[in-house]
């Protein structure tokens, strides 16, 4: 067995690994129509080795050396648009299909052009190039690249460049004199050396992103409440505890603004728990389009909501909860299913040296509860200082409101 046939084998087996590990992904995540495509494109590589082992056994090429041109095109067309699908980016099916038709008539026409020839071995090559520099692209319009992309983009362009420079390689140490003695060359070797190493690592990062996207996707779904569409009570401590730990070592100021829908329970007798929910679903909107992009907003269980503000003073919470409190009840009656308005009530506490997220939360419903015994629709805010003379007079205050 020459040294390109042995390297070709051990292609075989690595494109078929991928292929069975993009297929398991496929199946296990029915979503993941990436991995499906690259299944495909990986299934196509196989078929490409074996048309290499093939090949030396015919006596006209023509049909065989299109056929492993083709299949591999297909197989790198197949990764882009894997790669698109899982980008979650419309695969650029127009300029893709021009390339490989263009591609395909191309390498009709030079099937019979001399091997040794330098525009024969570019024409063959560069439709491998373009096709990879389409890649490129895709990956360039993911606007979240993280480093296992910046590392995918890296190998699509070495991948491109590389196929440009086999040409150069084909003149200088030479493919053969024919297509059918094309294995048992020195170009062969070098060629499927590189080819394998691209192979592995192309498929490898590939993998690693679909599996770390996949596993971000399950994640999100266990922490998100499907009613409201906001972080369900683990998903809120969760992320809730790691921005209170990043803000307590940056120093920077934190609310917690915990909510509670009016007369919940009336609303459910009246109207029915459809209607409970629709005003679940309206309240949780509210919430999402008041807050700042990095606030950390939950459902902590039934009619109960949650806000933590990283970057947010006392008075700014204060001012996000009377947002939340004068929109959510000007909401139309449509928007609730119910003939008036929804209210709801308000605790604000703020980010104290060496609090948990379970003390801050524990002030913030200590105020919610204020709000409830000060006649609901309102927001109440437990104050830094808590000497025992500054609660007297806020329960006296209270109980003068109360009375009066």
């Amino acid at each position: 067995m020459s040294a390109a046939a042995f390297v070709l084998a051990i292609n075989l087996f690595i494109a078929g690994i991928f292929a069975t590990a993009f297929g398991v992904v496929a199946a296990y995540q029915r979503s993941a129509l990436g991995a499906r495509w690259l299944a495909y494109a990986y299934g196509l590589g196989v078929l490409n080795v074996v048309f290499e082992f093939i090949l030396p056994l015919q006596q006209d090429h023509r049909l065989v050396s299109f056929g492993i041109f083709a299949v591999f095109l297909f197989a790198l067309a197949g990764c882009v648009v894997g790669l698109a699908h899982h980008y979650r980016i419309r695969p650029p099916w127009l300029l893709l299909g021009s390339a490989v038709v263009a591609s395909l008539l191309v390498n009709i026409a030079i099937l019979d052009m001399p091997r040794a020839s330098f525009l024969r071995n570019m024409l063959y090559q560069a439709p491998y190039a373009v096709v990879q520099a389409i890649g490129v692209g895709v990956i360039l319009a993911n606007k979240r690249k993280r480093a296992l992309d910046l590392a995918l983009f890296a190998i699509y362009l070495v991948s491109s460049l590389h196929f440009l420079a086999k040409p150069v390689m084909a003149v200088v140490i030479g493919s053969g004199a024919a297509p059918q003695a094309y294995i048992n060359s020195t170009y062969a070797a070098v060629s499927q050396t590189l080819g394998a190493i691209l192979l592995i690592a192309n498929g490898l990062i590939m993998l690693l992103i679909i599996v770390r996207d996949v596993m971000a996707d399950m994640t999100a779904r266990s922490e998100t409440d499907t009613l409201s569409g906001l972080l369900n009570r683990r998903g809120f401590e969760d992320r809730g505890d790691r921005a209170l730990t990043l803000a307590a070592r940056s120093g920077v100021p934190a609310v917690m603004i915990v909510a509670d829908l009016d007369h919940f329970k009336q609303i459910n007798d009246s109207y029915g728990h459809a209607a409970g929910d629709e005003v679940i679903a309206a309240f949780a909107r509210v919430m999402d389009e008041c807050a700042a992009p990095h606030a950390v907003i939950g459902r902590l269980g039934g009619e109960e909501f949650g806000a933590f503000l990283p970057g947010a003073n006392l008075t700014t919470g204060k001012l996000y909860a009377e947002t939340v409190r004068h929109a959510f009840r000007s909401l139309p009656t449509g928007a609730t299913g119910l003939k008036t308005p929804a209210t709801a009530s308000f605790g604000v506490a703020p980010l104290m040296p060496f609090d948990h997220l379970a003390d801050l939360l524990r002030r913030a419903d200590a105020a919610l509860y204020e709000a409830k015994s000060d006649g609901r629709d309102c927001v109440r805010m437990a104050m830094p200082a808590s000497s025992s003379t500054g609660q007297a007079a806020r329960r006296q205050d209270r109980q003068d409101r109360l009375s009066s």
